[in-house]
Parts: C-alpha cells; sequence; structure tokens
C-alpha cells in the first residue's frame, strides 16, 4: 500500500465571512492520503451529506484546527484494509459515523448514553482514534474532521468509524444514516423512549430533525408535530405525515404540549421553546448544537413540580452498529423514506455554494456525489 493522491475541500481559516459561495472558505484542491494503518479502512466516497456540524466549523461556533478537511456523513466503498481489520472485504458499501467507539471507556460502556472518551479526544485533535493524521497537503498535515473527512474523493477512517451495509442501500441515502438519522432517530428511540399513545413534537426541521419526525412517524404511537419558523419546511413535514404543523408562535398559543419534544435547531430559543411544549411527565431531549456561549433559561420548578426530564442526546445517544441495522430495516419495509430527506445533490466544486444554502436555512440535507471511478 502506498500514499494515493485525492482531491479534497480543506478549510483554512476560522470563522470564515459570508456569503459563503463568493468567499470561498473551502478550497478545493489535490492532497496526498497515505495508506491506512492497521486498523484502518481506505475508502472510496460515494456521498457525502453537508451537515450543521460541517457549518458550525467554517462559521466559527465550533472552533477546530485548522487546516481540516471537512465532511463527517458519508458513504463510500472499501478499497483497502489494515492488517487487524478481518471482517471487511474490498468493494463493500460503508456507513462512516462521526464518533468512532472504542469499547473500552467509561462512556462505552454506558449503551450510547454518553460519547466514547477516546473519539471524542481524537475528534477535538482532528486526529484519527489510532492517533496522527493520515492527509497531506505537500508536507504540512491537514486535520481530519470527526475521524472521516468525508468532502474527498478518498478517505482514511478507523474501523470502529465505519458500519458495513448492504448494496441495496444507496449511496446517498447510506451516507445520511451516519449522522443526520443517527442523530435525529436517535433522539427519539435512544433518548425521548415515547410510548404507545405519547405525542412527539420536533423544533427544528433541518435534516436532523426531519429525520426525527419521520422516525416518530416510523413509530407510529401518537401524534407528531413538526415546528419550525420555515413555512417551506413546516409543509414539507406536513406532505410527509405529521399530524400538525406549526410555527413557535403558535404552538405556544396554542398550549400544545407533547410527552417526548425534541430540539434539534441548535440555538437557545428553539431549546427554550422545546421545553416550554413538554407535557407534565415529559422528556425535553436536546440534539442540537448551539454555540458555545449560548445561554437559555428555564424554570427548574417546573423541572420538579411536573416531574420532567430534560436529556442531552450527543449523536442519538446511538450505538451505531446496533442502531443502523434497525434505521435499513424501517427503510426496507417502507416506513422510514429516507430519500424525502434530500433537498439538493451537488458536485464537490459546490461545497460553498452548499455552505451558504445551508447558512441560510433553505434546505434540508444536500448530498455531494462522487463519480464511481473518482
Amino acid at each position: 500500500m502506498s500514499a494515493r493522491p485525492i482531491l479534497g475541500a480543506v478549510l483554512d481559516r476560522i470563522p470564515a465571512d459570508r456569503p459563503y459561495d463568493r468567499t470561498r472558505p473551502l478550497s478545493v484542491g489535490e492532497l496526498t492520503l497515505a495508506p491506512p494503518g492497521p486498523t484502518e479502512v481506505l475508502v472510496r466516497m460515494e456521498a457525502a451529506g453537508v451537515c450543521h456540524s460541517d457549518l458550525s466549523v467554517v462559521d466559527g461556533n465550533r472552533v477546530r484546527p485548522v487546516p481540516m478537511l471537512l465532511g463527517h456523513e458519508a458513504a463510500g466503498r472499501v478499497l483497502e484494509v489494515g492488517s487487524q481489520v478481518g471482517d471487511l472485504r474490498a468493494g463493500q458499501r460503508l456507513v462512516m459515523t462521526f464518533l468512532p467507539r472504542c469499547d473500552e471507556c467509561r462512556g462505552c460502556a454506558t449503551e450510547g448514553r454518553t460519547p466514547c472518551e477516546r473519539g471524542s479526544a481524537s475528534n477535538a485533535e482532528g486526529h484519527l482514534l489510532a492517533g496522527g493524521s493520515r492527509l497531506y497537503r505537500g508536507s504540512e498535515p491537514v486535520r481530519h474532521h470527526l475521524g472521516v473527512s468525508a468532502f474527498a474523493t478518498h478517505a482514511v477512517v478507523d474501523r470502529r468509524s465505519v458500519v458495513p451495509v448492504a448494496d441495496d442501500v444507496p449511496a446517498d441515502l447510506a451516507s445520511l444514516l451516519g449522522c443526520a438519522v443517527l442523530t435525529g432517530g436517535g433522539a427519539v428511540l435512544n433518548a425521548g423512549r415515547p410510548g404507545p399513545g405519547d405525542d412527539v413534537a420536533v423544533v427544528g426541521l433541518g435534516g436532523v430533525g426531519m429525520a426525527a419526525l419521520l422516525t416518530a412517524l416510523a413509530l407510529g404511537h401518537g401524534r407528531v408535530v413538526g415546528v419550525d419558523v420555515s413555512k417551506e419546511k413546516l409543509r414539507t413535514a406536513s406532505e410527509l405525515g405529521a399530524d400538525a404543523v406549526l410555527t413557535p408562535e403558535q404552538a405556544l398559543e396554542q398550549g400544545l404540549r407533547a410527552a417526548v419534544v425534541v430540539e434539534a435547531a441548535g440555538s437557545a430559543p428553539a431549546f427554550e421553546t422545546a421545553f416550554a411544549l413538554t407535557a407534565p411527565g415529559g422528556r425535553t431531549v436536546a440534539t442540537g448544537l448551539p454555540g458555545a456561549r449560548a445561554r437559555a433559561s428555564i424554570s427548574p420548578l417546573l423541572v420538579t413540580a411536573e416531574a420532567r426530564t430534560v436529556i442531552g442526546s450527543y449523536l442519538g445517544s446511538a450505538v451505531p452498529h446496533r442502531d443502523i441495522p434497525r434505521y435499513v430495516g424501517l427503510w426496507r419495509e417502507g416506513r422510514l423514506p429516507l430519500e424525502r430527506l434530500i433537498s439538493h445533490r451537488l458536485r464537490l466544486p459546490e461545497i460553498n455554494s452548499a455552505m451558504e444554502r445551508l447558512a441560510e436555512g433553505s434546505v434540508l440535507r444536500q448530498v455531494v456525489m462522487f463519480d464511481d471511478e473518482s
């Protein structure tokens, strides 16, 4: 195995100025990718979703070391495996997830409730789980984004960052399983855990929020309500089968209450709205990622007097190798129409325009598609 030239989108400065389609903070150019280490896999990228966690690096809400090759929600094909990877074969389709789990730390012992400690540390450093970077621009190391760096024709990832899926799952849909569906769906299944008759409300209907809404609909327990400021997103939620769609103001004015309320907008006002919409005895699930300085105000009295629970859910409190097959099963049964989450398909040179559309709040999930022989 030897190093190979690849094409990738690298961020060099934080924060970047808008509009991103003009300032072009992500530079698409040639890099060198080192071969996979013993516990790693070389992947040819097929599809990569554009997520708010990518935008949060570009706009400075999540400060990461740069230069960094962004992208963390993806699907691709195995090209090569390291010497200690014995359960994957060349040509197999993989879903890449943005938090590797070492299966040895205290975080991994919680069955997804808390993040992997080693995986979180390597992600913060911009390294792979085994340590260091495999990406170079000339002689300069380039950091990995959340163990994946998906905005590239190829990637080296740790075996513990991937889950194999069958070929009947299209690459663009498979890519969504690694973040949007794991995060939004898991906020419902793993954190909210609605029971028979429980209503579910979702505040914030981007890719993650819409995945939460679809998952709640797939369960079929109680009413499912979508809440957002965007009329277009409310219309989409209604078309997907939501029992009601409301702006935050309408939801509060009408006295909406639900047993499970998922906050997926990543803002303090959205969190406050989600808490206000939670019924006595209910669960407010926070899965969005606001800026580090964001602060929200809630009533401690209501937490006690109404026996409320506030739950933080990172990556949908997921164990990817356990949860991804469940979502695939729901999709095969026709109960989880993942294709409805995709609003745009694009090519890698269009990545800055995709970032601007995401910042405008006008899209659900945009997916970068790669040629078969990239």
